[in-house]
């Protein structure tokens, strides 16, 4: 039996992060860590060291899909693997994610009000206020609505390819990915250089 490692508990976080977003959205802004830590590992050389060792939602759905058998453990279809929906699907989503900075401008320069919302799949939107704790400049709850819509939004996804496909199938897709590959090309082209 393989030896388990602290990062084998890294699933544990995506859990507690998404459970602590539900009572105090706040707790969104640690999702930032999520964003950053796997560009970082890739811009020092890393690679894909992220992906493979230390995302915690790809060992959530690791443990959902296998472990507590919640996957049809079918091979992802070749049009969701290709570079045109992985790259199509990283610009829709910083499209989306730009937005959500453009709305917490807004709010920012009190040009619009703070939404007490989560947004799931870009298009519903949900009341969230109960997270909602005041005493700190509307902007930053804002931001912290608009950052949690994107991680409960993908978790989503997720977990929809988790059961229809393979259980790590959103890592096939996950922006965050495709953006740590890109890096990963770059570094290989300038190192030729």
């Amino acid at each position: 039996m393989k030896k388990k490692k602290w990062n084998d508990y890294l699933w544990i976080a995506t859990a507690v992060y998404l459970s602590l977003g539900f009572f105090n959205i706040i707790f969104a802004w640690i999702g930032l860590l999520c964003f950053f830590i796997p560009l970082f590992i890739s811009i020092l050389g890393g690679g894909k060291a992220y992906c493979n060792n230390y995302c915690g939602r790809g060992m959530l759905f690791d443990i959902l899909g296998n472990k507590f058998n919640l996957s049809r453990k079918k091979n992802i279809p070749h049009w969701l693997r290709s570079s045109y929906f992985r790259y199509g699907f990283l610009t829709f989503f910083m499209i989306m994610f730009l937005n959500m900075l453009f709305t917490t401008y807004l709010v920012f320069s009190e040009a619009a009000e703070l939404r007490q919302i989560v947004t799931l799949l870009w298009t519903f939107k949900l009341p969230w206020h109960w997270a909602y704790k005041g005493g700190i400049s509307p902007w930053v709850w804002q931001f912290a609505f608009g950052f949690y819509s994107v991680m409960l939004t993908s978790t989503i996804l997720g977990l929809d390819t988790m059961v229809l496909y393979k259980p790590r199938s959103w890592c096939v897709y996950c922006p965050m990915g495709t953006m740590t590959q890109l890096i990963c090309k770059v570094k290989a082209k300038t190192e030729k250089i």
